[in-house]
């Protein structure tokens, strides 16, 4: 026989409470600041091609790590890129958290991944600790990050474009040639109308929303583990996961005709993000999660570009 009085239920939320895993408030904190650092460094090397209206160098970035040792000044023009960048991601992460705290579905602190990539990180990530058993719960959770992202980096976009400037054959005069998202097209099509986009050198700062941009996208892409799965799962239930299939079949072509790079996400998305706990729930999303979906959707159409980076 069970007890279900009201001490009893308090005495098990309690026994569950003290059965969560602790924050570990020092590896949060100690993977922010290495983020910090790493996109510091890569910030400042941009800023650094951008005073001097050079392409961006990803190995003269890189030696950056070296120089600040002996000049820690050389850090500081790094600074607008890093921060812009860490508050994009840390939005998208506390979008995730602090829905999951909402609903009291056991979530942990953001996890940053410090890297010296193009970028200087490989981005931030929560883990979810316990069972989502809602399908309404599961479409709030999964769309708050990017809603979330999507609002921090509209602003640093538009400042962003602001502070950029012409600098004719900007664009494909390096090794690195960056793909234009719409939204941002149209950004700066009202900042510099009837300049072509090979012509805009973009300041720091917008970089860095660019970045956002790509990691919004990537995230709503309708696949597996990512936020766009989680929204389709919430309304196809078992059926996404053949959905999950035909999408990474796109990516596969994508990365054949368009960008090499999709072949690498299609591969780690394969392996690694297919997978989807099934949620037994009979109840309908409503009229108000379809819109937040449309909405989702124009997001990720007004993020996406088909090559990133070549």
């Amino acid at each position: 026989m069970t007890d279900s009085s009201p001490e009893a239920g308090l005495y098990a939320f309690a026994e569950e409470f003290r059965a969560r895993p602790r924050h570990r408030y020092w590896l949060h904190a100690l993977l922010l600041v290495a983020t910090l650092l790493s996109t510091t460094v890569v910030g400042a090397g941009m800023a650094r091609s951008f005073a001097q209206n050079r392409p961006i160098d990803f190995w003269e970035s890189l030696t950056g790590y070296q120089r600040m040792w002996h000049e820690p000044s050389y850090l500081l023009p790094g600074l607008p890129f890093s921060l812009t960048l860490l508050t994009i991601l840390l939005a998208h992460e506390f979008g995730h958290f602090l829905t999951a705290r909402y609903y009291l579905v056991d979530a942990s602190l953001p996890f940053f991944i410090p890297f010296p990539s193009l970028i200087g990180t490989m981005g931030a990530f929560i883990r979810i600790r316990s069972a989502i058993l809602s399908k309404r719960i599961l479409f709030d959770i999964g769309i708050a990050g990017p809603l979330a992202g999507f609002v921090a980096l509209v602003s640093p976009l538009v400042a962003g474009v602001a502070l950029s400037k012409v600098v004719p054959g900007i664009g494909h005069s390096g090794d690195l040639v960056f793909g234009t998202p719409l939204i941002l097209r149209l950004i700066e099509w009202v900042r510099f109308p009837g300049v072509p986009v090979g012509d805009i050198y973009l300041h720091p700062v917008a970089r860095a929303a660019w970045v956002g941009l790509l990691a919004t996208a990537l995230n709503l892409l309708p696949i597996g583990q990512l936020d766009g799965g989680h929204i389709l799962y919430a309304f196809l239930g078992e059926r996404t996961r053949y959905l999950s299939r035909l999408f990474i079949f796109i990516l596969v072509l994508m990365g054949a005709f368009i960008a090499y790079s999709w072949l690498v996400w299609a591969a780690l998305l394969f392996f690694f993000g297919m997978r989807h706990p099934a949620i037994v729930d009979p109840h309908p999303l409503g009229r108000l999660r379809t819109r937040l979906a449309v909405l989702a959707l124009a997001i990720l159409l007004l993020s996406f570009t088909a090559a990133p980076v070549s």
